[in-house]
């Protein structure tokens, strides 16, 4: 999953080379919690216009767990 994050990731921002995925331990109800770190100059191309790129890009995540029964969220850092 970090690898379906990072390759996403690096579709959208110009500096490749900031790009951080870092992956929690499940909580108590399963969850892995995946944080997306970029450079301070991408942010927005990451979040996009009223936050909608960052909306498909936790819903594509989502599906990609499904897939394989996990349970996810993604915060961009």
């Amino acid at each position: 999953m970090t690898e379906l994050l990072r390759t996403i990731a690096e579709g959208l921002v110009e500096d490749k080379d900031a790009i951080e995925v870092r992956a929690d331990e499940p909580n108590d109800e399963g969850v892995i919690v995946y944080h997306l770190h970029v450079a301070p100059d991408d942010m927005g191309r990451v979040i996009g216009k009223q936050g909608r790129i960052a909306k498909a890009l936790r819903t594509v995540m989502r599906a990609g767990a499904a897939r394989v029964n996990q349970k996810i969220m993604v915060e961009i850092d």
